[in-house]
């Protein structure tokens, strides 16, 4: 059969039967908008909040303020000659571990800085040499941790070195003795912690508790009462 003919059985079913072919066209399309949307579906993130689950806050633990860094003078502060002036700083070291608990907190070796926050040169009529120091701060790592520390370096000719008294330059001071108006390389001093410092524990890290100290109860004695009034037999 001539093909003319073939198309033109086609076209006249296609219009005989019009429902047959909206209901191809329709499902056609079906197919067509599922097969997209698992598409979509692969390559899109549903958009769902994730559920955030709260951590279990860590302890916060502090070296307290007042803790004690022995330091040491790693150089020479004198008032002989013009080598020091007020205002100039000269370095230190800690002298040993400070730790809290287990734990080192500041090595020893750690780097501190003083200043000269007065100064006077050895005078006439015996008069020597003065000056008192500030302890200012160690370099942690890169911070800057501040310290306390205030102490006065008089001569041997000095009134108040003879008496032997101290002198309060500061929060935190002492006297202290030798050479005239120096202050000697590898002499320690006693600085303290400014403020609390915080401190980052290993993980899941405790302090233990300091111990208690029990003191002993010392018994009590009891005292006869008197009354005051007469034995019997007595007037």
């Amino acid at each position: 059969m001539p093909r003319s003919v073939h198309s033109k059985q086609e076209a006249t079913s296609a219009s005989s039967n019009p429902e047959g072919g909206f209901m191809k066209r329709a499902a056609i399309s079906i197919i067509a908008a599922l097969t997209a949307g698992t598409a979509q579906a692969q390559t899109v993130d549903n958009g769902m909040p994730v559920q955030a689950v709260q951590a279990t806050a860590e302890p916060q633990v502090y070296l307290p303020a007042g803790t004690e860094i022995p330091l040491k003078m790693t150089q020479t502060v004198t008032t002989k000659g013009d080598s020091w002036k007020e205002g100039d700083q000269f370095n230190l070291v800690v002298a040993a571990d400070v730790r809290l608990g287990d734990y080192i907190v500041i090595p020893q070796g750690t780097k501190a800085v003083g200043r000269i926050t007065w100064l006077t040169s050895r005078g006439a009529f015996g008069k020597s040499g003065k000056m008192d120091i500030e302890l200012e701060y160690l370099q942690l790592g890169n911070r800057r941790v501040n310290i306390d520390g205030t102490y006065r370096q008089e001569g041997n000719g000095a009134t108040l070195a003879t008496v032997g008294g101290v002198i309060a330059a500061g929060v935190f001071a002492g006297f202290i003795t030798g050479r005239s108006g120096e202050i000697p390389q590898g002499r320690e001093l006693m600085a303290t912690l400014e403020s609390n410092l915080p401190v980052a524990l290993p993980k899941g890290a405790t302090i233990a508790p300091a111990p208690v100290q029990a003191v002993a109860v010392q018994p009590v004695q009891s005292t006869p009462v008197t009354t005051g009034e007469p034995e019997q037999g007595q007037e």
